[in-house]
């Protein structure tokens, strides 16, 4: 019956998928307003087909460019990301040479970044930038990588760099949310930490027998507590501006894995200081599935 329901779910989605590739395709080159929105309605018929109930505290601002700052658990987080909100993704640079899954980047109009070129890392700084000045969302995963979900990993302030980095224009209309994604039943069961990795894809998992897997194992819900608008001017400099975040990232997703999303004095562990150096001495593209 898994095999069954995997071999449904995956026929249905690209018969939903291909016949709109080319609708989106047109919308970017006549339409970009309806190209912005018409990925958000494709998303939420994604996670229909897959059986992903999203349960959402809080909301992304609609009118106001929004810097949109999450964790990163795995590959669904962009259907459920998307079905959250019309957003645009940064991405790394090999997203765009994989095979089909860089075409549906290129359509919901994903920021390719080269870390390893300080010249493209400037451009694509600037693309992120006058994305949000054109009143965009932009999601950007800040641990650099996906993890299995439990905590998650320190955040990189470097990816910052675009918005609070030096040289970077004044933007006094983008404010900062954070979105805390976890994956918390499967089947109405709930995941406990032995079943994370089902979910999440994060090392050295492959993609295609891991999306397969999670297309049998049945409906999936995922929680997402969105935080309140900061303004970016209210945050001194990059490293704040990521400290800060992960703050309230961490503590949004213990509360939910604890089944106490609201309570205020949850103080989550933070990464030890030589969790951090470890984390920012790691070269660049390594162990990375989406920047």
């Amino acid at each position: 019956m898994a095999t069954l329901r995997g071999i449904a779910v995956l026929t249905s989605f690209f018969a939903l998928t291909l016949p709109l590739m080319p609708v989106q395709a047109v919308l970017l080159r006549v339409a970009p307003d309806a190209a912005r929105r018409f990925p958000h309605w494709y998303h939420r018929q994604v996670c229909r087909l897959m059986g992903i109930t999203l349960q959402i505290d809080g909301a992304v601002v609609e009118n106001r460019p929004v810097l949109l700052v999450t964790n990163h658990t795995s590959w669904l987080d962009i259907p459920v990301l998307s079905a959250l909100a019309p957003v645009s993704f940064v991405a790394k640079k090999e997203v765009g040479g994989w095979p089909f899954v860089s075409a549906l980047a290129r359509l919901q109009r994903s920021v390719f970044v080269d870390r390893t070129k300080r010249q493209e890392t400037a451009e694509a700084a600037g693309a992120i930038m006058s994305r949000l000045l054109a009143g965009d969302t932009v999601v950007l995963f800040a641990e650099g990588t996906s993890s299995a979900g439990h905590t998650g990993l320190p955040f990189k302030s470097s990816l910052f760099a675009a918005v609070k980095g030096p040289g970077a224009p004044p933007a006094s209309e983008i404010v900062v949310q954070t979105a805390a994604v976890v994956y918390t039943h499967r089947h109405g069961i709930p995941l406990n930490r032995a079943d994370r990795p089902r979910v999440g894809w994060y090392g050295d998992m492959e993609m295609q027998s891991h999306a397969w897997q999670v297309l049998k194992g049945g409906p999936l819900i995922v929680r997402i507590s969105v935080s309140a608008p900061v303004p970016l001017a209210d945050y001194a400099d990059r490293k704040d501006l990521a400290l800060r975040s992960e703050r309230a990232i961490r503590r949004a997703v213990v509360g939910i894995l604890r089944g106490r999303p609201d309570d205020p004095h949850l103080t989550p562990v933070e990464p030890a200081a030589e969790a951090r150096k470890q984390r920012a001495a790691t070269p660049a593209g390594k162990s990375e599935k989406w920047t």
